[in-house]
């Protein structure tokens, strides 16, 4: 019988050096998008899915993060005397339930594998989802809702795929694939960053994973792979075989936020998606033409 989905495990201790000095004493998951930063996009889009309980993997100057998602005493008070229920209604919508957020620490940057192992305890012997903030999905269903649904229909690991050119396919994870339906591709093996000329495929894993429990184990080995680091796709690569594992074409546009240029038209795409400022957006959009 396949277990429940209702863990998530939020990797968010990354120092967000390429958006210096934005990130000197901000995590860069606090960054907005539109009006909303990007761990909310992720807790929100965890939440839809069903996810009930959330480990933050965090590092130094990441407290605002746990902070954002508490409830502010001042703040509400403030808004309840000055009659604002919208902007109350905002804040109140953000807090997740008491004892449903819990936070480890990873000391060392030795790799996003390290930073799941750190989540050990929390993990469990349940399967857990992992999402990436800087990946950002614009998308009627939310991504994590289409790998849940699928992880129910494969009883397995399913990791969120998409097509990169192949000249970039030492940028990312890379899989061999067998059964490909169009929507779930059967996973033969798993590479990361490997150059294009012995790439196996151009589909690459993106920030949105459902995994096994026993992945765990095999990241607690601490091998090190690309970059010296401690590579979660190494450590899923050996699920292979043992276990049902697949990946999913995903409905929709991914935005890397990891990056300048993914955030700023993140920007746009999202306002572009809100009622209230889609119409003002193009308006000045027609400015930069």
């Amino acid at each position: 019988m396949t277990k429940p989905l209702r863990k998530a495990v939020v990797p968010v201790a990354g120092l967000g050096t390429r958006f210096l000095p934005a990130t000197k004493a901000m995590a860069k998951e606090m960054l907005p998008v539109v009006d909303k930063p990007l761990i909310q996009y992720a807790i929100e889009e965890a939440r839809a899915a069903g996810i009930e309980q959330f480990c933050l993997v965090t590092g130094r100057g990441k407290t605002a993060i746990v902070e954002h998602f508490d409830i502010a005493f001042e703040l509400e008070a403030t808004l309840r005397e000055r009659g604002k229920p919208e902007a109350l209604a905002l804040l109140e919508a953000i807090q997740v339930e008491p004892g449903s957020m819990v936070t480890v620490r990873q000391q060392v940057p030795l790799g996003l594998g390290h930073a799941i192992w750190c989540a050990r305890v929390f993990v469990g012997d349940d399967p857990f989802a992992i999402l990436l903030p800087d990946d950002l999905i614009l998308s009627d269903t939310p991504c994590l809702t289409q790998l849940a649904d699928a992880y129910r229909e494969t009883g397995g690991n399913v990791v969120a795929v998409t097509e990169v050119p192949h000249e970039h396919t030492n940028r990312y994870g890379i899989l061999s694939i067998g059964r490909d339906d169009g929507r779930l591709v059967e996973v033969t093996g798993l590479v990361e960053k490997p150059e294009p000329d012995v790439a196996p495929s151009n589909l690459s894993i993106i920030g949105r994973y459902v995994l096994m429990p026993e992945v765990i184990g095999h990241l607690a080995r601490m091998e090190r792979g690309a970059g010296g680091e401690v590579q979660l796709t190494d450590a899923m690569a050996k699920l292979i075989g043992t276990q049902p594992f697949h990946g999913l074409r995903y409905e929709g546009r991914r935005f890397d936020c990891g990056g300048k240029v993914g955030f700023l038209e993140a920007q746009i795409a999202f306002a572009l998606k809100r009622p209230d400022l889609a119409d003002a957006v193009r308006s000045f959009l027609q400015n930069y033409k």
